[in-house]
């Protein structure tokens, strides 16, 4: 990819006095975002190394002045690799790596974000104490008192120069975590947020100001409560001179104008360490003895920017530590078993799923989506790392009683996110984005689909049909339970249900006319673990698994379901 790169001049001039003579020419912000556990140039989950991770912003950091340089890092570091899994749950006692690694380069302060949360208090608690440096997040507040739990901004001092850092994490934590995440901790609004500190941090006389959103782009029409809302605090919170947001694993970088006519710089970072996003605030001298500030702004490929031999080096040890814990065989499958099966009905990996939720709750019924869009594991000897495969997040396993009615709703609105509506073989069977022409987004050969897969649910226990000739809202029909039981929309069944899910993730729950207040009384029982940790060992009890389609669902009407699954697999996938 190409750097994606925006430069502007605000119309602002600092009335700074030029009397510290230390004061530099200019500082360089760089900030990470959504690294999700891509600390070192090596995938533990895919088992293959990788041009891009913080060994590329080691060679940045080093080769440069570092009084010159702020360093910071957007949230979502602590999950998504085995290498942050392991040192948040299994080797506990050590210094965590990713406190070490951010201290070793530097790290000036960095926002919590929402997957950080998801890896429990004793995790993130212990990381924030061992970090060098304030871990922020002005609108996660003390329940009790109101009080920030995080810092809610920090100054940094470079050559003469003070630089406010002001965090704000997404507020829709508590629509996807238990709230045993996060006891203790509110979620407010961030526009309302950013406008009660604003004046807190101009009152510090700070040269420069930068927002470390762990939020989305957005709109900027947003009132501040949607997950992705750094535009609404930009425009409508005026004061900031650069805005690094994530979290929506986007890459931009957009000048934007304020409620009082200031232009503001924001830059999306992407994820898994794609980019290092960077800006650079430049000072020119002017004849009054006032200083004016110049900000650019570009996002760089992070595979473009040499590695760090030195640093790689220093981690080989962390490295080879878990490239054997991920090589731990637990098991074998007859069978390999991919995702791409699951757009299209009854799939050997997504059922695999269901299994194993099944068995570990004894609940009646199972839903599961797939998580990873396209993911597969090898016939062989099942490892750690295909277990991330398998199953890419950290979530815990519910069990809640649901009526049959709510569980139509349920998968009425799974359907609704899943199909389009179809008047023949030759229409989309599935939800795309489209082009001005009505015709599906196409980025680099591949179609993209309107909403995430992880939100497609399917369900095992029951019998049933989605007719994708039907509008939204009447497609499906349960006929039974999977032993020919008739199903009844009055009576109640236990449903197994990741705790993303029964937190309110997707609106499913929602849909189903089930609030978060109500579904706290429904809740039957709760793992005490993440649910990859209890499939890892259901596989190690039965040493070989034959995965298939079990599930006993189907799309109708079935010639047209068959032709559009042919002709939108290569739509979706290409070629490969």
């Amino acid at each position: 990819m190409k750097h994606s790169s925006y430069i502007f001049v605000p119309l602002l001039t600092l009335l700074l006095t030029v009397s510290c003579q230390q004061q530099p020419d200019k500082i360089e912000i760089y900030a990470t975002t959504d690294l999700h556990g891509m600390l070192l140039p090596f995938d533990n989950t895919e088992g293959i190394s990788t041009g891009r991770s913080l060994a590329n912003v080691a060679s940045v950091v080093k080769s440069r002045e570092s009084t010159k340089i702020v360093l910071l890092d957007n949230g979502d570091i602590l999950q998504g690799d085995p290498l942050a899994y392991y040192y948040n749950f299994i080797d506990t006692t050590r210094e965590h790596v990713v406190a070490d690694i951010l201290n070793h380069l530097g790290y000036d302060a960095a926002t919590v974000g929402n997957h950080d949360i998801e890896a429990g208090h004793a995790v993130y608690d212990r990381v924030r104490r061992q970090y060098n440096f304030p871990l922020l997040a002005a609108n996660a507040v003390h329940a009790e008192t109101g009080e920030p739990y995080f810092e809610p901004y920090t100054l940094i001092k470079k050559g003469g120069l003070t630089i406010a850092v002001f965090g704000l994490i997404t507020p829709s934590v508590p629509r996807w975590l238990p709230e045993s995440l996060y006891e203790g901790i509110m979620f407010e609004n961030m526009v309302e947020t950013a406008s009660r500190w604003m004046p807190v941090i101009k009152s510090e006389n700070p040269d420069i100001i930068v927002g470390l959103f762990h939020s989305g782009m957005g709109d900027e029409d947003d009132t501040g409560e949607d997950e992705n809302s750094t535009l609404a605090v930009a425009v409508n919170v005026p004061g900031f001179d650069v805005i690094f947001c994530g979290h929506d694993h986007r890459q931009d970088v957009r000048e934007i104008t304020a409620v009082n006519g200031d232009r503001v710089l924001i830059l999306d970072g992407g994820s898994r360490a794609e980019a290092l996003m960077n800006a650079t605030v430049s000072f020119g001298k002017k004849s009054d003895g006032t200083v004016e500030k110049q900000i650019s702004g570009k996002v760089i490929p992070m595979d473009e920017l040499p590695e760090s031999l030195a640093f790689i080096k220093r981690y080989r040890k962390v490295s080879d530590s878990l490239k054997a814990y991920t090589s731990e065989v637990i098991g074998r499958s007859t069978a390999s078993f991919d995702t791409r099966d699951a757009f299209f009905g009854p799939s050997a990996f997504v059922d695999l799923i269901h299994r194993m939720q099944l068995d570990i709750s004894g609940a009646d019924i199972s839903f599961a989506a797939p998580l990873s869009f396209d993911q597969g594991i090898s016939e062989g000897e099942l490892r750690i790392r295909d277990m991330y495969r398998l199953y890419r997040f950290e979530n815990f396993l519910y069990t809640v009683n649901m009526t049959g009615g709510e569980i139509d709703r349920h998968l009425e609105h799974a359907a609704g996110l899943w199909f389009d509506t179809m008047d023949g073989t030759d229409g989309y069977m599935l939800r795309y984005r489209y082009d001005g022409s009505g015709k599906p987004v196409m980025i680099n050969g591949t179609a993209r689909l309107r909403n995430p897969s992880y939100n497609f649910e399917s369900a095992m226990g029951i019998s049933y049909t989605i007719d994708v000739s039907k509008p939204q809202g009447a497609r499906v029909t349960i006929i039974s339970l999977d032993d020919g039981t008739p199903f009844s929309h009055n009576s109640t069944y236990t449903v197994a249900v990741n705790s993303y899910r029964a937190n309110g993730g997707g609106g499913h729950f929602p849909a189903a006319g089930i609030t978060n207040r109500e579904l706290e009384r429904r809740i039957v029982s709760a793992t005490e673990r993440d649910l990859r940790h209890h499939m890892t060992e259901w596989i190690r009890e039965r040493g070989t698994i034959s995965p298939e389609p079990l599930s006993d669902w189907k799309i109708i009407p079935e010639e047209w379901a068959s032709a559009a699954a042919e002709r939108e697999t290569r739509l979706l996938f290409g070629n490969n």
